[in-house]
């Protein structure tokens, strides 16, 4: 009976060790299941996030243009634009109450670009760079953007979109044309407590600015108001009946704001460094042997129909070096530290000229790699 007992519990303790033993087996096989599970999941979520498209927006260039009603020459800026639509943004100042529709524009790329709280522009008036601001701050609003263009209505552009977005990506200056005002009449010494004689600056409207030089201008509370209260144009005989006769017309300040505020502006903030003091825009201002009596005055020439050229294109392109008399300063062009043409727009021209550069097929010219 012992003996018995004996070989009952043996068997029991044998039992027990099996089931202690099978307990272990399944444990580490669970535990090992689990590991190559958690494995596997995570090398198949790396492979899916490896997989996924690391997509980095590419830094924008904002057009701004500004028009009196629609763009005239919408066609001519439809094919430099087409294809690139990742990489621009467009805004257009128009009279209060345009809309760009399929009726006022033939191009896609304008349709409801106007803004909705755009002013009435008088020219030689604070209201011009009253527009540029509104503009800009629309245009800040993308983030993406990183440079801004201000664009007249008779502009074209003189090369392909991709040469003159490399151009412009290639420098982090702005560009700014830029020299002190030396003429007589220009400067109102009633600006002195805020903007100094040795700040006062002159050049063209037509500036490509970087996003720091746009929110200087936005953010602006100083200059811009006294440019508003002295900076105003020399009345003109002919509008005499609708202002009040002045005093003495000679010692009227002929100062147009749009020709002096931004470049002003960056001089009384000290942010000068940072441009390049030259406009990427052409604009022929020598007007002496004109026989036209139209093109004379204080606008650049308009070319017309019978103007519009391959060798007129190409006599811009070739401008490589600007000089400046007031500062006796030659300004010699350069692009990625290579010499370079010194402009990429062209005004003033007419849309029947803009639409015979297009149908001569000059845009071809524009792809030179120059």
């Amino acid at each position: 009976m012992k003996r018995k007992a004996t070989q009952q519990q043996q068997q029991q303790q044998q039992q027990k060790l099996s089931y202690k033993w099978k307990r272990k087996v399944f444990a580490v096989i669970l535990v090992g299941f689990c590991f190559g599970s958690l494995v596997l999941t995570q090398t198949q979520y790396t492979r899916i996030v490896s997989l996924q498209p690391r997509f980095s927006p590419k830094p924008k260039i904002s057009f701004l243009f500004i028009a009196r009603n629609r763009l005239p020459l919408d066609l001519f800026w439809d094919h430099f634009f087409k294809g690139e639509e990742d990489n621009f943004s467009i805004f257009v100042h128009s009279r209060p109450g345009f809309l760009f529709n399929k009726a006022t524009t033939r191009s896609v790329y304008f349709l409801n670009r106007q803004l909705n709280d755009s002013i009435q522009i008088d020219w030689g008036e604070a209201s011009m760079i009253e527009a540029e601001r509104i503009l800009l701050r629309h245009a800040l609003s993308d983030p993406f953007n990183e440079r801004f263009v201000f664009v007249s209505d008779s502009c074209i552009p003189l090369y392909n979109f991709s040469y003159t977005y490399n151009y412009i990506m290639s420098t982090s200056t702005s560009f700014v044309d830029s020299f002190a005002d030396t003429k007589e009449g220009r400067y109102n010494p009633k600006m002195a407590l805020v903007i100094p004689v040795d700040n006062w600056r002159k050049g063209s409207q037509w500036v490509v600015l970087t996003r720091k030089h746009a929110e200087a201008v936005v953010n602006d509370t100083t200059v811009f108001p006294i440019f508003q209260q002295h900076c105003r144009r020399k009345s003109l005989p002919e509008f005499w009946r609708d202002r009040s006769f002045p005093t003495d017309p000679s010692k009227e300040h002929n100062c147009i704001p749009d020709e002096h505020y931004v470049q002003t502006l960056l001089a009384h903030e000290g942010l000068e460094g940072g441009i390049t003091r030259r406009s990427l825009t052409y604009s022929s201002w020598d007007l002496s042997s004109s026989k036209d009596r139209e093109r004379r005055g204080w606008h650049p020439v308009t070319y017309k129909y019978s103007d519009a050229t391959p060798m007129l294109i190409q006599s811009m392109k070739e401008i490589d070096n600007i000089y400046y008399e007031t500062e006796y300063r030659r300004e010699w062009c350069s692009s990625k530290g290579k010499p370079s043409a010194c402009f990429l727009f062209a005004r003033k021209f007419t849309r029947p000229a803009a639409l015979r550069l297009l149908n001569m097929s000059v845009l071809g010219v524009y792809s030179s790699n120059k």
